[in-house]
């Protein structure tokens, strides 16, 4: 075996649609370090263009045997991937544990805008951060506060524009890739097709009560899409419709007869689920249609000053109603579930008696959470990209992801990596 192929190396799987994953690349090799890729569709290429990328072009059953070749051919030993739960990422994280090679999941950070998220394994219900306040106190004792400054904005275009560059890439390049497997909820053209009427659409706007100084007192369901992995993979609905009967089932029985529920769609959703029909019939059936309010747009600080508590899933809208000191459940698996910021005690007793917030531990939570699996940066914003990279390289080589030491033994929360 060559001495190039003796060269410990890391193997970088499918990114952000950024050139950040290429720009990282070049950060591990500028330490020493020989970076890997892995094309498996025609955005995974678009968006590397660097020479010495390999392209698997074989069906995904053989994808578990090519990377066991791989890692003893190319002594690998770090695995990074965005977005964890996607295919051919779950099956690396299962082929790395028996090769003993690290996997490292980087995704948008949790304290966004402004922070990157690296996470040893895997995130959501597979996340190593700690779900008890005095694990986290201690972690808080030993760093300093996390810099909420913003730094390196980014538009909402470039984001978005990225995203169907490389979706539609991927989708179009399927006689380049023809065994790609995207595992997309929706088909990728109807999705982006389905943008199109919202354009032109009038939004929802907030109804005027709730702008009012004497509004009613109302409780914020913040809706996530119905495509994102946290909810097929940290939650325990199949489809946010059953999320949706569970809350509003619950609202209708528990709810006092002068609250009011308002649901919040997500600023991204395609149109494709149709809430705004599909919630007058749930709430209807329920006989609370009228304490029912449904918004397609909108700024959700307009209403966290004044909403009595917010619902979600797993989504970061927790995080900022948290920050904003308001009342919070979590119904799916979601690393700020924890006694003391979040309520416990189960769907119906929230609209009577909602568990309030911690601000000691909030405080002492976004300092442990920045200081192990947080990264400032950006993707998109070039000085955000340099400055995430310099410090993704050094923890990664320096063994420091999910550090400091007295929190790298947490075992994840319902899985073991």
């Amino acid at each position: 075996m060559s001495n190039q192929a003796q060269q410990p190396g890391v193997l970088l799987l499918q990114g952000p649609p950024s050139l950040f994953w290429r720009e990282l690349a070049v950060g591990f090799e500028t330490a020493g370090v020989k970076a890997h890729h892995i094309n498996f569709s025609l955005g995974d290429w678009i968006y590397w263009l660097k020479p010495g990328a390999r392209n698997f072009k074989k069906p995904f059953s053989a994808w578990s045997a090519y990377l066991s070749d791989f890692i003893v051919r190319e002594n690998i030993t770090d695995i990074l991937y965005y977005a964890d739960q996607l295919p051919y990422h779950r099956v690396a994280a299962d082929v790395a544990k028996r090769f003993g090679v690290k996997c490292h999941a980087v995704e948008n950070g949790y304290l966004r805008p402004d922070w990157i998220t690296l996470e040893r394994g895997g995130m959501g219900r597979l996340s190593h951060f700690p779900d008890d306040p005095e694990t986290i106190a201690r972690i808080a004792r030993q760093v300093g506060p996390a810099d909420r400054v913003v730094r390196y904005p980014h538009k909402f275009w470039q984001e978005a524009s990225n995203e169907v560059i490389y979706n539609l890439a991927a989708y179009l390049g399927r006689l380049i890739f023809p065994r790609y497997e995207a595992d997309k909820y929706y088909d990728p053209l109807l999705e982006y097709v389905m943008w199109l009427p919202g354009m032109f659409r009038r939004p929802k706007t907030m109804p005027v009560r709730y702008e009012k100084k004497d509004s009613p007192p109302f409780f914020m369901l913040a809706l996530q899409l119905q495509s994102d992995y946290q909810i097929r993979a940290n939650s325990p609905y199949a489809h946010l419709s059953e999320m949706l009967e569970e809350v509003i089932r619950s609202f209708a029985a528990f709810a006092p007869e002068n609250v009011r529920l308002v649901i919040k769609q997500h600023p991204f959703d395609n149109g494709v689920e149709k809430w705004d029909q599909v919630l007058p019939r749930i709430a209807g059936r329920f006989g609370v249609a009228h304490r029912v309010d449904f918004i397609d747009k909108g700024d959700i600080n307009v209403l966290l000053p004044k909403v009595s508590g917010v619902i979600v899933v797993n989504s970061t809208v927790g995080l900022h109603s948290l920050s904003a000191g308001r009342p919070t459940i979590a119904l799916g698996s979601a690393v700020y579930d924890v006694r003391g910021l979040t309520h416990q005690q189960g769907l119906d007793s929230f609209w009577t008696d909602p568990a309030p917030v911690d601000p000691a531990l909030l405080d002492q939570y976004v300092r442990a959470l920045a200081a192990t699996i947080q990264v400032k940066g950006d993707f998109y914003n070039k000085a955000g990209r340099k400055v995430a990279i310099a410090e993704i390289v050094a923890r990664i080589l320096n063994g420091a992801v999910n550090c400091p030491d007295a929190f790298v033994e947490v075992p994840p929360r319902l899985a073991d990596v």
